[in-house]
């Protein structure tokens, strides 16, 4: 799922290459991505790109009427930019792309696809006059790359839910997924087990110190990448998340991975969990 960074890299990108072009035609390859009918996607068409902002992990592309074209790129969404977009509008409902952009005359100028792998379908984007009227960004907590200490200690105060849980909960704090999230507990060697509200003042010191140097390292391994590349630069940063099995390049340790239904966090026992790894209910199962 992209998250922080690379949305970060994205809008950076959109700034650098949208800014000022005009929205010469959208097309709708998948009417299930659109979560607005009013205004339609056609009153983006004529218009200015004046700014691209981030709101979490919403990728907002505005542009000079007021009109904000909001994206929430899901499990595995993309943005796909190409200096020159195949002027054929798409049929609708086949294959990965879900919603075409063109920043100039069709076949002649610059634009970006939204595509979606896989059959599990995430990908949203909304229409709006104001991105807060958006449900799920007017419930973010304040941004993780701007949070402070003080903030930190507060929004954990008596909370009862694991670390893993906390920040990941757009609400609390807005940004981290699940990749960012292993790479931050294990920079603050915290267990993804640890309740909450139960971290004393040196592990908040340790959690917030990794939060902003995880999430700032990324950010700055990210802007200036292609889009294409941006998968690859964040499998290339990563110390324990997706690589299970593997020596954390800490200690030597094994990574290991803790599996749900849909989704697995990875994390270090030597650097996390005091040596002892953690219970894995789903290979448990398997075992019995």
């Amino acid at each position: 799922m992209p998250e922080l960074p690379e949305v970060e890299a994205l809008v950076h990108h959109l700034r650098e290459n949208a800014v000022g072009r005009t929205v010469h035609r959208v097309d709708v390859a998948s009417l299930q991505v659109l979560k607005t009918f009013d205004p339609p996607w056609t009153a983006l068409h004529g218009q200015e790109v004046v700014a691209a902002h981030r709101h979490g992990k919403h990728l907002d592309l505005e542009v000079a009427d007021g009109l904000h074209l909001v994206v929430h790129l899901a499990r595995a969404g993309w943005l796909r930019w190409a200096d020159t977009m195949s002027a054929p509008p798409p049929k609708q409902g086949r294959g990965p792309l879900a919603l075409r952009v063109h920043l100039g005359p069709p076949g002649q100028g610059p634009g970006f696809d939204l595509t979606e792998a896989g059959t599990k379908k995430g990908l949203a984007a909304w229409i709006v006059r104001d991105p807060r009227s958006i449900a799920s960004i007017a419930r973010l907590g304040p941004d993780a790359l701007g949070i402070t200490r003080t903030q930190l200690e507060d929004l954990f105060a008596k909370r009862t839910e694991r670390l893993k849980t906390s920040l990941t909960d757009q609400s609390l704090i807005a940004g981290i997924g699940n990749a960012y999230s292993d790479e931050i507990m294990h920079m603050a060697r915290l267990s993804p087990y640890a309740t909450t509200g139960k971290l004393d003042e040196e592990q908040l010191d340790h959690l917030h110190e990794a939060m902003l140097t995880t999430l700032t390292d990324a950010v700055a391994r990210s802007v200036g990448q292609d889009a294409a590349r941006l998968k690859g630069e964040k499998r290339s940063g990563l110390r324990v998340h997706a690589r299970t099995g593997l020596p954390c390049p800490v200690c030597g340790d094994t990574v290991r991975e803790v599996s749900f239904a849909d989704k697995a966090f990875q994390y270090c026992p030597t650097c996390q969990t005091g040596g002892k790894p953690l219970a894995d209910r789903r290979l448990s199962r398997l075992l019995k």
